[in-house]
């Protein structure tokens, strides 16, 4: 087995659980890459029992025969990855140096049990839906325009509401004068979206969500739609420009850009280990069922 060890930082309480994870796959006999920045983030922190190859990026998982990548943060972490990832169908097991963890969901003292299940082959492949932007500006986000969690509209600094018109496969939905607007997938229900009122939706469902941020009209709710649908805008209001965001890459946008949102044609495979499923996470990260009362 070969894996990639990705990460983006590295906090001085966490070595040591880095220690632990390098230690158990040199242990279990895995052939291990590590991503070159974060290679030398590490320096002389972490001990090696044998040397590691240096993973440089997305074309390295093409011809290295990678067959997991193990991501070291927060779910920030893995949608950075996705960049990294894109097409080659790597699955990602994200174990959770940050906080909250809904996608990164393996806790930092379950290292040595959670390797042990993916050499157990005790798992299963979660697929993540992606979304894909469709721009009359090719250079918008380089030839990245796929997001895990969200695409949002938003309007800028301390200026004014928005209005946003908002069509589904070309027929006017509604006209959102508002903060702004978020396109989620399941994945990103719990995040932006959850937070603006949005619904969780369980992966798998086959939706999108429409969540309007801070509307003027309070009328106004999320809705929930088909995958299978092309959301597109026409954005107005008194600034002249506006952010555009996918997941936690932004771009400055204007009135002459064209944006549409659909399904993105390949997706995300997320490792699910046996002991864990998305259930138990939204139970265990919400605190559903729990009584807090003392």
């Amino acid at each position: 087995m070969q894996v990639v060890i990705y990460g983006k930082t590295i906090k001085k309480p966490n070595l040591e659980f880095i220690q632990t994870l390098f230690d158990t796959l040199h242990d279990r006999g895995i052939n291990v890459f590590v991503y070159e920045p974060y290679l030398k983030l590490m320096g002389d922190s972490i001990k090696q029992k044998k040397d590691v190859g240096i993973f440089e990026g997305y074309l390295d998982l093409k011809t290295k025969d990678i067959d997991f990548m193990i991501t070291l943060g927060g779910d920030g972490t893995i949608l950075n990855a996705i960049s990294e990832i894109r097409d080659s169908g790597v699955p990602v097991l994200g174990i959770n140096l940050g906080r909250l963890g809904f996608l990164a969901s393996i806790e930092k003292s379950n290292i040595e049990s959670a390797i042990d299940l993916l050499t157990h082959d005790r798992f299963s492949l979660d697929m993540r839906t992606l979304l894909f932007l469709e721009t009359n500006d090719k250079g918008l986000f380089g030839d990245y325009k796929l997001a895990l969690n969200d695409f949002t509209i938003l309007k800028r600094d301390t200026s004014s509401m928005i209005t946003i018109n908002t069509f589904i496969n070309g027929a006017y939905l509604a006209t959102y004068w508002a903060d702004g607007i978020i396109i989620s997938t399941p994945t990103g229900s719990t995040g932006y979206s959850l937070s603006c009122g949005g619904p969780i939706i369980f992966p798998g469902s086959g939706n999108f969500v429409i969540t309007p941020v801070a509307p003027h009209n309070l009328n106004v709710r999320p809705i929930v739609i088909s995958q299978d649908s092309v959301v597109s805008f026409e954005v107005d209001g008194r600034a002249d420009s506006f952010l555009c965001t996918l997941d936690s890459r932004f771009e400055t946008v204007n009135h002459s850009h064209q944006l549409a949102i659909r399904k993105n044609d390949y997706q995300m495979k997320l490792v699910q280990l046996e002991d864990k499923s998305f259930l138990s996470t939204i139970r265990d990260k919400l605190a559903w069922g729990i009584d807090t009362r003392n």
